[in-house]
């Protein structure tokens, strides 16, 4: 009695549970997966010059436009100061470039390669 009970639960379960993580294998079968990946000979081997190398440093300039940083947080700045010229992230930081030296301001803007064009 107790095995035809056995019988009738594997029939009940599923062979595939849609939970369970699906093998590599069952992913790609044999012979599909063969022109994608590189192992790490192949990518030692590969030539050094060539700039979509995976060795290589070099690569072509951003297409995006560059960050523009907060000169005292850090953070990404939307805003700049028409009399001092420094970009700031809000208006707390706003304040504390209106009290700042001239000397001060100057220094912030050598930091960053900018001229400083105070007026």
């Amino acid at each position: 009695m107790m095995e035809g009970e056995l019988v009738d639960a594997e029939i009940v379960v599923p062979t595939h549970l849609s939970f369970k993580k699906t093998q590599a294998y069952e992913k790609y079968p044999k012979g599909q997966s063969r022109g994608r990946w590189k192992h790490l000979k192949q990518i030692l081997q590969a030539d050094l010059n060539d700039p979509s190398s995976y060795i290589s440093i070099e690569s072509p300039p951003s297409t995006q436009p560059c960050k523009r940083i907060c000169d005292v947080t850090g953070f990404e700045a939307p805003y700049v100061d028409p009399r001092t010229n420094l970009r700031y992230a809000n208006a707390q930081v706003f304040k504390t470039l209106r009290s700042l030296s001239p000397h001060q301001v100057h220094h912030y803007l050598s930091i960053r390669n900018a001229a400083p064009l105070l007026k």
